[in-house]
């Protein structure tokens, strides 16, 4: 396993500014050069006190600076930026901004499509409890523990691993972790054991495919299936455990 970072190096944003006026990029464009160089992050425009667009770029200070004579031209006269340490959260990061603030200026709200709309198993989990609690206040007898029928599924029977059959996470594993994977917006959840074993809905899985292949109902890479937290508290994939070996 890789060696553990630094708190330091696990931190999103490495640097800010908010609130600057647009004539800084005529009267100080070397001192902003040098303090910002070419780094990437998000950024947000203002017209006065009030937030008009909000954007992402690979080089911050040269997008915002073309904002000045393209379609944005006139519209703001303030800018903020945010340089962040990893290029490959920047769309997500734009997004979350951008379905937060709704500014004026973005046309589309922001697209979150590697994450899953939780209100529908809000929605479920509420009636459930709800249908509970009406059992219990008129009677007929204890109520039936809350149920969710589309985020908990029947067990099913899983191989019991043997000692001749080794555990495919078996040398990337010292302790007891989850994994879980979004599939057409419906989420599974499993927990992989100290031998390197997989729990998925109460069946024993020798390998991430075999537990994939029990929770779609169909061959599955289990590897690139199955994401864990990492060292960042980033959900990655499974695979990058067999890169860090």
């Amino acid at each position: 396993m890789a060696q553990k970072k630094t708190r330091s190096a696990r931190k999103l944003l490495i640097g800010y500014l908010e609130r600057i006026s647009s004539k800084v990029f005529s009267d100080f464009p070397k001192e902003l050069t040098a303090l910002v160089g070419a780094e990437h992050g998000v950024y947000a425009l203002y017209k006065g006190n009030r937030l008009y667009y909000i954007g992402l770029a690979g080089n911050l200070r040269k997008r915002i600076k073309q904002h000045l004579k393209d379609k944005h031209a006139g519209k703001w006269n303030a800018f903020s930026l945010y340089l962040v340490r990893r290029a490959d959260h920047l769309r997500e990061l734009e997004s979350v901004m951008q379905r937060i603030a709704d500014p004026k200026g973005n046309k589309a709200a922001g697209r979150l499509r590697h994450a899953q709309n939780l209100k529908s198993e809000l929605e479920g989990r509420i009636k459930a409890e709800q249908k509970r609690q009406r059992a219990r206040i008129l009677g007929g007898g204890p109520a039936p523990p809350a149920r969710v029928s589309d985020t908990k599924a029947k067990p099913k029977k899983g191989r019991k691993p043997s000692r001749a059959r080794k555990a495919a996470l078996a040398p990337y594993v010292t302790q007891r972790f989850k994994v879980r994977a979004v599939h057409k917006g419906k989420r599974y959840e499993a927990s992989v054991r100290r031998d390197g074993t997989i729990n998925y809905n109460g069946a024993i899985y020798t390998s991430p495919s075999a537990a994939g292949r029990a929770a779609l109902g169909r061959g599955v890479n289990g590897w690139r299936f199955w994401r864990f937290r990492n060292e960042d508290g980033e959900w990655v994939r499974l695979d990058e455990l067999r890169k860090k070996a």
